[in-house]
């Protein structure tokens, strides 16, 4: 591949810290809730790599910045921490956030292991520097399109907010249930209420809507609103792009938020590495950790492991993508070449369909998996 230079001090030999440059959203308008959760995961990954003699003696250090959601400002991030001499990229969880930043680290030849984002075309097209551990968009929607079926539902309205994310949701939903009898009604979120979302949903006779928009708003003024409308007390609500997956959704709708089911990158049990995980982050959250944070710890994992055998060199880091071999905490992460992703990807990490227990809504339910 085309190798641009490393700017002075990427590979230095002096003990000083390797570093990682870390995007994440940490701010408004972007989900402060996810950003915290995969701050959490890289930071402990950090700690414990540092714990057990770092990167060959040198200390593992993350330049975290705050991409609030905002793809343009993910871009600049880029550029800053590569010309900080950061020898790797990691992190981000919005989609759109994630497209920008993988265009800047494949033009600066910056390798960049992308934690959280889903969507397929993380770059215009294919590049050897950058790799994903989350599943795409395309394999985990199609599983959420499947439970959809399983469970009856074959009238499937979306309330949806303009984004290549949303649309390209929209697109995956249509095209694996059109074929199995299903039909996809796209309401504009755009132009309707909440109220009027109800009315489209008793016109076209929807068993399902699901959630393609951001949370607080709108999410939760239209399941308000659904859940009120006793025309529409057999509707399911869903939300495949995780909405439910932290404290926030049960803080801001209580009972009303239980029984949404949504995406979660979760196996059915952690092993022994996972629970140990698990236990370290829920401490350090003071919460249940979502499956966000085991993506930012197994980003570190992975990357240490590069980094010990090939050092901090970017060239040799993209090279090595092939051939990562790391146990992480929800299975081992191998990196291969997939139809139609542009991206170096684990295929594929594990995918259930879960949701918050009515009885208990502290408790998922596990209802599908992929």
């Amino acid at each position: 591949m085309n190798t641009p230079p490393s700017p002075p001090g990427v590979e230095r030999t002096d003990g000083s810290a390797v570093r990682i440059g870390a995007l994440v959203p940490l701010t408004r308008p972007g989900w402060v809730e996810a950003g915290r959760h995969l701050l959490a995961g890289l930071e402990l990954g950090v700690r414990e790599v540092n714990d057990t003699g770092g990167i060959a003696g040198r200390p593992l250090e993350l330049v975290v910045r705050d991409t609030a959601a905002d793809p343009r400002r993910a871009a600049a991030a880029v550029d800053e921490v590569a010309g900080l001499g950061v020898a790797a990229l990691a992190g981000e969880y919005h989609s759109v956030v994630a497209r920008a930043a993988a265009a800047r680290a494949d033009a600066l030849g910056l390798p960049f292991l992308c934690s959280s984002a889903v969507l397929d075309a993380l770059t215009e097209q294919p590049t050897e520097w950058v790799a994903r551990l989350a599943p795409a968009q395309s394999h985990g929607w199609r599983i959420y399109a499947d439970f959809l079926l399983g469970a009856g539902h074959s009238r499937i309205a979306v309330a949806a907010q303009p984004s290549v994310y949303w649309a390209s949701g929209t697109r995956v939903l249509r095209d694996h249930l059109a074929p199995r009898g299903g039909t996809v009604i796209e309401l504009d979120m755009g132009a309707l209420s909440p109220t009027a979302v109800c009315d489209e949903l008793v016109g076209h006779r929807a068993t399902a809507l699901l959630l393609l928009v951001g949370h607080p708003e709108p999410a939760v003024p239209i399941v308000r609103a659904v859940r009120r409308d006793p025309r529409l007390a057999e509707v399911m609500i869903g939300a495949p792009a995780g909405q439910p997956e932290f404290a926030g959704w049960a803080t801001s709708l209580g009972d009303d938020g239980a029984a949404i089911p949504f995406l979660r990158y979760l196996p059915e049990r952690l092993g022994p590495l996972g629970t140990r995980v698990g236990t370290a982050l829920r401490e350090r959250l003071a919460e249940a950790p979502s499956f966000v944070a085991f993506e930012g710890y197994d980003t570190v994992a992975v990357l240490a492991d590069v980094l010990r055998s090939q050092g901090a060199d970017r060239a040799r880091i993209a090279e090595s993508w092939p051939r990562v071999a790391v146990e992480g905490t929800r299975g081992r992460i191998r990196f291969s070449r997939t139809p139609d992703i542009s991206v170096w990807q684990w295929a594929w990490a594990p995918v259930q369909v879960v949701d918050r227990d009515p009885a208990e809504p502290e408790r998922f339910r596990i209802l599908h998996t992929g």
